[in-house]
């Protein structure tokens, strides 16, 4: 019976240990550093996609005698992604009759873009030249147009724009090529 009365008490003492040392660890682990420190941080929720109300215009750079740079911006308060490619239409000469709705030839893949709070993407359009000068002409045989603004489509928002450099978009046909959304340099 000895020995089952040493036995209990060794375990007793053992069983006491370790609950102290349980609350040891326990009372360093609550004054340890942060998570953040060396941790890594949990992963974020994905940004929201792009609605049309948080996208601006950010203009229309010519670059060559037939494309230009679309710029959009991400105006809302938080980031977003853009996918795709835009829908064109050249804007009618101040009637909604004369407007003329291109068909748009996709060109490379589209990715998602992330647009931060203020973030921009662009894509480049260009269009089958005017040829000649003055009044122009189209070596198709189809008759040219200019329109003094472009409308584009892009996350359900319908973004107005004129060139940068005050001229006009000038095109034979109503075909635009157009690449998808990348993020702006």
């Amino acid at each position: 019976m000895v020995c089952s009365v040493k036995g209990f008490a060794a375990r007793r003492r053992a069983g006491t240990a370790l609950g102290a040392s349980l609350a040891v660890a326990a009372a360093l682990l609550a004054t340890a550093a942060p998570a953040s420190a060396g941790a890594p941080a949990p992963a974020s929720a994905p940004a929201p996609a792009c609605r049309g109300g948080q996208l601006v215009a950010g203009g229309a750079e010519r670059v060559g005698a037939v494309a230009f740079r679309v710029t959009v911006v991400n105006e809302g308060p938080g980031p977003c992604v853009l996918r795709g490619h835009p829908t064109v239409a050249l804007a009618g000469q101040g009637a909604p009759s004369r407007a003329v709705s291109l068909t748009v030839t996709r060109q490379g893949a589209a990715r998602p873009v992330l647009l931060a709070a203020g973030g921009a993407a662009q894509t480049r359009l260009s269009f089958v030249p005017v040829l000649g000068e003055a009044d122009g002409y189209c070596a198709s045989g189809a008759e040219p147009f200019a329109a003094p603004s472009m409308v584009i489509g892009a996350a359900g928002a319908r973004l107005q724009l004129a060139p940068d450099d005050g001229g006009n978009f000038a095109l034979c046909g109503t075909t635009v090529r157009a690449t998808a959304f990348r993020p702006a340099p």
